[in-house]
């Protein structure tokens, strides 16, 4: 039989207008006190001075975070997935929106209002499809803006890989929920393969429960600029967080990451490791990475690495990871941030042994790579982000 496909078309919704009660957001000390709402008029709009925004060139959101974004696009989504994987389109009065978290900006914000239909996906209570399930948001068009929602759920003892694959032209802001039920295992790639013109400014909020275990990919390649701010929370004890990513930055480009993984109970795990290479003037990628482990999250283990490769003059690479402990009874934690160019002993090396200096170079990249791509289960997901990484060596004559 062949496998279903799901499409739908989402068209967004008019912002509601700002309310008498808006005004600016007062920065907070701790990220424990970060404050989140769906009314787009409770945040300030952004000048580029705040923490949350100070790296982001404002004048390159297409208007997605000052409300003057037209909203006149469509995005498409398209699902493939096998029974007995549901499907739905609903709209905003679905009581299980929001279940993955609440927006912490004010373009989180301004997607959850102008969204007019979101797609759920649902694993269900012991399912174990054996093929993955691919989504495929293509963009509203060049020129054009858009909005979105995506809800990924796995319900108590499911495993399942879903594919989230951004692809197409124009601006899109959306957000997308992770669910994941008590002891289920949900492994999620979400690939950001923009056109050259594109903006995507995205939340993704992930909820686990008891025993429940996430592996998340996240690969950046194309677009004109993208932000992704991805937060984790554990309801119950024994929740098992895996966040890997890799960027890959060309001339002009801006891909930032912002992560936050929020420990409020016992008994969890997180382990985060973004990897980016940069080429070519004007590059600048940002890493933000957040760890809070709260009063009451004794026994947590949790580490982050962020590692980029300079590959060209003129490039920028932004390192940020944070540490927070409100408590002493831990089973550990910590964090590492490098930004370098080549390693001359690797070079050195390879060219020893006879390999060209170009070839050597190539090498080099494809193992700082491969310890995140080889974790990757999908093979043609695999191969297609290695060829990816392949063009953008060859086009700079590496």
């Amino acid at each position: 039989m062949a496998t279903p496909t799901h499409t739908t078309d989402v068209t967004p919704g008019v912002a509601g207008k700002a309310h008498s009660h808006g005004g600016p957001v007062i920065p907070q000390s701790s990220r424990g006190e970060r404050f989140t709402s769906y009314d787009v008029a409770a945040f300030e709009v952004p000048g580029g001075r705040e923490e949350d925004w100070r790296f982001t060139p404002l004048r390159r959101l297409a208007g997605l975070h000052d409300g003057s974004a037209a909203g006149d696009g469509r995005i498409t989504v398209e699902v493939t997935a096998e029974a007995p994987v549901t499907v739905e389109t609903v709209d905003r009065g679905d009581s299980r929106l929001g279940d993955g978290g609440v927006p912490a900006d004010r373009v989180a914000a301004q997607a959850w209002s102008g969204f007019a239909e979101a797609t759920v996906v649902t694993v269900p209570r012991d399912a174990r499809p054996t093929d993955p399930i691919t989504v495929t948001v293509t963009g509203p068009g060049e020129g054009r803006s858009a909005y979105g929602h995506v809800q990924l759920r796995a319900e108590a003892f499911a495993e399942a890989t879903v594919v989230l694959d951004y692809r197409g032209s124009g601006a899109l802001a959306d957000n997308v929920e992770i669910v994941v039920g008590d002891s289920a295992r949900l492994v999620v790639v979400a690939v950001h393969d923009w056109a050259a013109d594109a903006v995507h400014v995205g939340a993704q909020h992930a909820a686990l429960g008891r025993d429940a275990t996430l592996r998340h990919f996240a690969i950046t390649l194309g677009g004109d600029l993208v932000r992704i701010a991805s937060t984790v929370t554990y309801r119950e004890r024994g929740g098992d967080a895996e966040l890997l990513g890799v960027y890959f930055a060309d001339a002009e480009q801006h891909l930032e990451h912002r992560l936050l993984v929020d420990h409020a109970v016992p008994n969890c795990r997180s382990n985060v490791v973004y990897k980016g290479a940069l080429q070519g003037e004007g590059a600048h990628t940002v890493w933000i990475g957040d760890v809070l482990i709260r009063a009451a999250a004794e026994a947590t283990e949790t580490f982050e690495l962020n590692r980029n490769l300079i590959l060209t003059d003129g490039a920028r690479a932004d390192s940020v990871p944070n540490l927070e402990i409100e408590t002493g009874e831990i089973q550990g934690a910590g964090h590492a941030s490098a930004t370098g160019r080549f390693d001359d002993e690797q070079l050195f090396y390879l060219q020893a042994r006879g390999i060209p200096v170009e070839i050597a170079r190539r090498l080099v990249v494809r193992g700082f790579f491969g310890e995140i791509l080889q974790k990757i289960r999908v093979p043609e997901v695999r191969e297609r982000l290695e060829a990816a990484i392949e063009a953008e060596l060859a086009a700079v004559g590496t």
